[in-house]
C-alpha cells in the first residue's frame, strides 16, 4: 500500500466534526456576558484589589468569549492517516493513537471523547472544541453528540484494523 500521507488530494476524510451552531453562539454570548458583568460590577465597588479582580476577570471573560468564538470556527477532520484540523493542522496520527474512551467516567469534554495517544503530543487548547496534554487529546465540548460518537467509533473501528493488520502481519513472519 503506498504512503499517501504527504498527497492531501488522496488522503480520504473518513468523519467530520463542527461545532453545533446553538452551543457555539450560546457559549459565547454567556462568557461575553459574564465578562461584561464583571465589567459592570467593577464600576459599582469601591477602588481597591476587588475592583482590579473585577476588571481582569471581566476582560479575562471577553477575551475567552473571543477565542471560543474563533476556535469554534474550525472544523476536524478523521481521515485514514490522521485526525487533524481543516487548515491542516494534525492534532494525531493514526498510528500514534491507542484507544479511544467514550464512557460517562472518562475525563472528556461536554459531548465529547477521549483519544489516548502512544506517545506524548504538544499542549493546545481549541476552547470549545479540543485539548491536548501529554499522552491525552479531549475532542468535544460545543460539538454535537451524534457527530463526535460517530468520530469516536470511526477512530475506533480504524484503530482495530490497523492493530489487526500488524497481528496478522505478525503472524505471518
Amino acid at each position: 500500500m503506498p504512503d499517501t500521507s504527504h498527497d492531501p488530494s488522496e488522503v480520504r476524510v473518513v468523519a467530520t466534526l463542527t461545532a453545533s451552531p446553538p452551543r457555539r453562539y450560546l457559549g459565547t454570548a454567556m462568557l461575553g456576558m459574564l465578562g461584561f458583568l464583571m465589567l459592570y460590577l467593577s464600576i459599582s465597588v469601591p477602588s481597591g484589589g476587588a475592583q482590579f479582580l473585577l476588571i481582569a476577570f471581566g476582560l479575562l471573560g471577553i477575551y475567552a468569549s473571543y477565542r471560543l468564538f474563533d476556535a469554534t470556527s474550525q472544523i476536524i477532520e478523521l481521515t485514514t492517516q490522521e485526525l487533524r484540523l481543516q487548515s491542516g493542522t494534525v492534532l494525531a496520527e493514526l498510528s500514534n493513537i491507542q484507544k479511544v474512551e467514550r464512557g460517562a467516567f472518562a475525563f472528556k469534554p461536554s459531548n465529547g471523547f477521549l483519544v489516548t495517544l502512544k506517545e506524548s503530543g504538544p499542549r493546545r487548547w481549541a476552547p470549545g472544541l479540543f485539548w491536548s496534554f501529554s499522552r491525552q487529546l479531549g475532542v468535544g465540548g460545543v460539538t454535537g453528540a451524534p457527530q463526535s460518537k460517530g468520530m469516536a467509533e470511526a477512530i475506533a473501528i480504524l484503530v482495530a484494523e490497523r492493530d489487526i493488520a500488524a497481528q496478522q502481519k505478525q503472524n505471518d513472519e
